[in-house]
């Protein structure tokens, strides 16, 4: 890499708020991050690594303070050790910049037995900047899927954890997650301690069967004994993935643009008759306020006794829907020559045209899907998934951990809505059953971005529906670049220990100032120490 090469690169992005042009470099090796340490620390500039850059409604590539060079590590996309991933060794040693498409086509290609963790976002998202920031996936947190990370630190050192620092050549280097001694993988997730270069993934066996479980909530207001329901399944473990139940303001922004797609290609409509028909048919399958979507795997018998457990438990309030890519493939045969005479035909063809790469998530396929709906919306549908920071959209997130209790749940719910509709906003939920202790409000704003006024709105919106979570005694369990100064307090004793660990790590304060940390050292006399 050529140190010295100009480059630059834009960080507008879909928050609304950015810090315009920053010079980038583009590491693509190890030795090549570390002279860029090197040269930061030489010339005193903070370096904001990011991975792919595509972190969509948190601030995607803008740094937290200002005067950052960006690190783009999207240039590093190795499967390290892609000759020996096997069935009986499933683990990707990945650097930042390998995609969840790239992984995908490899493991089709190579691997078709094995499969991995993936999100909802698109398919050339990073898959270990998501794991860092603690991004949740379809069948768990992904700060469970890494372990073994290789980092370069503020002082240019190459640190390995786990049982990684015996070698590569160690049998435990990518088989054992958790080494000897203190862990010390936790600091680097949501930290700012130094340059994650690679890590293990833990790669999946796709499952002799795997269906997605569906639960429409009849009556709304039994949302707390629904949710309740869903936690018990959860710790159950019949339910052992991420189980998402989301509000109809959700649903819509997940379907329309694939029934609009369908209903205008195969049905010939457009204009007023398009939106009409498409409102009608959303209307028809997706009837009510809140709708469960999980997976159940394992052999034929595990699956048909989950889902006998899942109507024991939810039937009575929900109706339970159960498919798989064969039922979905039959239904759309069966429904789709019947589009023109039908309307309940027509309607369930293009839901399912809708549901289709959305069905895919549980079982390991990405997709751009729940992108391409936000550029619908803005009537940019031509525009790639990756470019969506180029685009009109403009998405904030404000994403509550929550307990796992129903009625707190709803509460705290209804009160974000109350917030976010004081200013005009509607509120886009989904609540994400990923553990058995607790789960996580998947929450964002929808503006126009090309709208001054929307984006303060939409910026204030979101400061006082954070505010409202605070005074409720919660906190987001992931953070926006540009709440960091908020919700990091000089005053707290926990952050002032984070930075005193920055100090052992990046004592000249290089790596990412101001993420997940104090920017500056506290004021408090012996603060800095840890």
């Amino acid at each position: 890499m050529n140190l010295h090469r100009a480059a630059r690169r834009d960080t507008g992005n879909v928050t609304g708020c950015d810090r315009g042009e920053l010079e980038c470099w583009r590491p693509t090796s190890v030795g090549d991050v570390q002279a860029c340490v090197e040269r930061a620390r030489r010339e005193s500039r903070p370096l904001y690594p990011v991975s792919t850059g595509l972190n969509w409604g948190y601030g995607s590539a803008t740094p937290p303070q200002p005067g950052a060079v960006l690190l783009d590590l999207s240039g590093m996309n190795r499967i390290r050790n892609a000759s020996e991933i096997s069935t009986t060794q499933p683990v990707a040693v990945i650097e930042p910049g390998v995609t969840q498409r790239q992984l995908q086509e490899f493991l089709r290609e190579f691997h078709p037995g094995l499969s991995f963790n993936v999100t909802g976002s698109s398919m050339d998202t990073s898959i270990l900047g998501n794991a860092l920031d603690r991004g949740v996936g379809y069948l768990g947190p992904r700060r469970e899927d890494v372990f073994g990370l290789e980092i370069v630190t503020g002082l240019g050192d190459l640190l390995k954890t786990g049982f990684r620092r015996l070698g590569e050549d160690s049998p435990l280097a990518h088989t054992h997650p958790y080494g000897l001694g203190p862990m010390m993988d936790g600091l680097f997730f949501q930290g700012n301690f130094g340059i994650v270069t690679s890590a293990c993934l833990k790669l999946l066996p796709r499952p002799a069967r795997s269906v997605a479980v569906s639960l429409a909530l009849r009556d709304a207001s039994k949302l707390a004994q629904f949710l309740d329901g869903q936690a018990l399944l959860k710790r159950l473990g019949v339910m052992s993935g991420v189980t998402h139940v989301g509000n109809q303001a959700r649903t819509r922004a997940s379907m329309m643009s694939g029934i609009s797609d369908y209903l205008s290609a195969s049905c010939g409509l457009s204009g007023a008759a398009l939106v009409a028909e498409a409102d009608r048919a959303l209307a028809t399958v997706a009837p009510y306020e809140w709708t469960s979507l999980g997976g159940v795997a394992g052999s034929p018998a595990q699956v048909k006794a989950a889902v006998a457990e899942v109507k024991r438990v939810l039937g009575g309030i929900a109706r339970l829907t159960v498919v798989d890519d064969a039922k979905l493939a039959g239904g759309f045969r069966l429904l789709h020559p019947l589009r023109r005479i039908w309307p309940w035909a027509r309607a369930n063809a293009a839901a399912i045209a809708a549901i289709r790469p959305l069905h895919g998530l549980a079982d390991g396929r990405p997709t751009d899907a729940a992108i391409a709906n936000l550029l619908w919306r803005f009537g940019q549908s031509q525009t790639a998934a990756r470019n969506l920071d180029d685009s009109r959209c403009g998405l904030i997130f404000i994403n509550p951990a929550l307990p796992m209790d129903g009625a707190a749940v709803v509460g705290v719910v209804d009160g974000m809505k109350s917030v976010a509709a004081g200013f005009g906003h509607e509120l886009y939920v989904t609540l994400n059953i990923e553990t058995t202790t607790s789960l996580v409000a998947v929450a964002n704003l929808l503006f126009d971005r090309s709208d001054a006024v929307a984006v303060g709105n939409a910026r204030a919106c979101a400061k006082a529906v954070w505010e409202y979570l605070r005074s409720r005694g919660l906190e987001v369990y992931r953070a926006r670049a540009d709440m960091m100064e908020d919700i990091v307090d000089s005053r707290d004793p926990f952050w002032r220990t984070v930075w005193g660990l920055k100090s052992v790590f990046d004592p000249d304060n290089l790596i990412a100032p101001g993420r997940y940390n104090l920017a500056d050292a506290p004021q408090t006399p012996g603060a800095a120490g840890v």
